[in-house]
């Protein structure tokens, strides 16, 4: 019987790999072992890539948030705890592109957040000290225009 040394699949192998490093730089596609060293490296980097892509979405995603918050004068925490606390089930995503395409649908949100997050707590929830975000603005309002807390 004869002997079979496996050149067919050691080519095939190598093939394949040196098709992923189409493109690289020098002997990078070149070269077998260079060109396997810079698809593992390339790979791994893929890999965290794909990570990265859900973080910095999700960090857009807060900053446009915040920001169109900011300008119906809430904060990005408070807004989110008002849609929890009205349990409005939106993600992220669906939100940010509200405030990007529909200013209108999202001042209704807005709405809906600072109901629900400033709800009336017996009866006197716009007090200072009572966990309304304007006591300094009141404090100043009512004793003048020094905060002494």
């Amino acid at each position: 019987m004869a002997r079979i040394k496996g050149a067919m699949a050691t080519r095939k192998r190598r093939k394949k790999v040196l098709k992923l490093a189409k493109g690289y730089w020098g002997s990078r596609s070149k070269h077998f072992k260079m060109a396997k060293q810079a698809v593992m490296k390339s790979g791994n980097y893929a890999y965290i890539g794909r990570k990265q892509r859900k973080r910095d979405f999700r960090r857009l995603w807060i900053t446009r948030i915040s920001a169109a918050a900011k300008m119906h004068e809430m904060n990005y925490s408070t807004f989110m705890n008002g849609l929890k606390k009205a349990k409005v089930s939106l993600n992220r995503k669906m939100i940010a592109e509200i405030a990007v395409s529909d200013p209108a649908a999202f001042a209704s949100l807005v709405k809906t957040a600072k109901k629900s997050h400033y709800k009336k707590m017996d009866g006197n929830a716009l007090r200072p000290g009572n966990g309304f975000p304007g006591r300094v603005f009141l404090w100043r309002q009512e004793y003048g225009t020094h905060y002494q807390p």
